[in-house]
């Protein structure tokens, strides 16, 4: 595997990979490297030649109080993963090298659809750093192919809409949530957890679950739904951001007639933030 710290050396190899009739994927992370993100290497292994991994903890996408400070940085542990996986290049930018002329400057991506519901209510200005750093990435990779978790639901549909709206010739695949054994989602904040906590957080999941299979046999009070869940979160110890039924697509609040309906949750634990959804599709 060949680690780049700066763009243009980075650009020059995979210019010449371009020039050799190379498929290029990609798959951006953030680092705290876990099994989700490796299968997101081997999904863009099996459709590409070359497969780009990206580690930058992108301090544009933190509001004021949020953990980048203490978001964990396990760059060696990470690099070892990589290589087991075949990765075949690694970017890990630093600041300055992606944000030359600072952030307070710096020229913003802004989706104006989808940003301001469910984790961009609790995190304002959290998608606009979001797009504004994924567009640069992608400017600097210019991947065929770039491969995003669904755990990230709402970024996943707000990295769709902007890729389309700005023509990027890009094709977004969904990778599939990696669970732990009881259900819980793989995440780096996971570290986060207080022993005492673990063995409860499943319970996100298990609300998820038990809405959709509500919503398969016919339920249609979604208002209830959703009240039902946020006070099964409430009564497990843990405080619901939100948990809301929404249209796959738009993520605006679903209709009682559409057929493709995502749920998405998101809960605070003493240290962490974690978010879950499930998608379903009715006859």
């Amino acid at each position: 595997m060949q680690i780049f710290h700066h763009i243009q050396s980075l650009r020059d190899s995979l210019a010449a990979e371009r020039r050799a009739g190379k498929r290029i994927g990609f798959v951006p992370t953030m680092g705290n490297l876990h099994a989700g993100h490796i299968a997101l290497i081997k999904q863009a292994q099996t459709t590409n030649d070359i497969v780009v991994c990206s580690i930058f903890v992108n301090g544009l996408q933190f509001g004021l109080n949020e953990d980048w400070d203490k978001y964990p940085r396990t760059f060696r542990e990470d690099c070892d993963k990589l290589k087991a996986a075949g990765c075949n290049y690694l970017f890990h930018p630093d600041d300055a090298e992606m944000y030359p002329n600072g952030l307070d400057t710096q020229t913003r991506v802004i989706c104006p659809t989808m940003t301001d519901v469910l984790c961009g209510a609790s995190r304002p200005g959290h998608f606009e750093g979001v797009t504004t750093v994924v567009s640069k990435l992608f400017n600097i990779v210019q991947p065929d192919e770039a491969v995003f978790g669904i755990k990230d639901y709402q970024q996943l549909a707000v990295i769709r809409r902007m890729t389309e709206d700005l023509c990027m010739p890009i094709q977004i695949t969904a990778a599939p949530i990696h669970r732990e054994d009881d259900g819980l989602a793989m995440s780096s904040r996971n570290s986060y957890l207080k022993p005492d906590e673990r063995s409860r957080v499943t319970q996100l999941y298990q609300c998820l679950t038990t809405t959709a299979e509500k919503i398969r046999q016919g339920a249609r009070d979604f208002d209830a739904l959703e009240s039902e869940a946020k006070a099964a979160i409430t009564a497990a110890g843990f405080r619901p951001d939100y948990f809301s039924i929404c249209n796959s697509k738009t993520l605006a609040p679903a209709a009682h007639d559409d057929k493709r309906i995502t749920i998405l949750g998101a809960m605070f634990t003493a240290g962490a933030r974690l978010i879950d959804n499930i998608s379903i599709e009715l006859p």
